[in-house]
């Protein structure tokens, strides 16, 4: 029982004492919505976007969507590519690797324009923000 109360006395300090880190940060400038029938794109006016940033924070070894409801996410490197999946199944965030944007960029306008992707699931719905990086 001493042991047990020891490690959860550790542990609430060590959850206390860790910083938290905010590793991505960003404003979207569109917003497809898309519903298997219809698919709506809008561009996001400047008001909305400060409502609608996207906001990826890591604690320790761990990464949380901040901007959406803090959701665990699990974070994968590939080319010129980070992304962060919610093994929840409500979607993930893209962005394009600063030190790889000017070669991403070369690959299409949406790459050359954007940092990043936000999709969201929303039951068999979707909605999608394209944004950029804050600085």
């Amino acid at each position: 029982m001493k042991i047990l109360l020891v490690l959860s006395v550790f542990f609430l300090f060590t959850v206390s004492v860790a910083q938290v880190e905010t590793v991505f940060s960003g404003s979207p400038e569109i917003k497809v919505s898309e519903g298997g029938i219809e698919r709506t794109p809008d561009i996001v006016s400047a008001k909305d976007a400060t409502n609608l940033k996207c906001i990826i924070s890591k604690i320790g070894d761990k990464y949380y969507w901040a901007s959406r409801e803090n959701k665990e996410l699990i974070r994968f490197e590939a080319g010129a590519f980070i992304t962060f999946v919610s093994p929840e199944g409500v979607g993930y965030v893209r962005i394009i690797n600063s030190e790889s944007k000017a070669i991403a960029a070369l690959t299409s306008a949406t790459e050359e324009r954007f940092d990043y992707v936000e999709h969201l699931l929303i039951g068999l719905k979707s909605v999608t923000y394209y944004g950029i990086a804050s600085q």
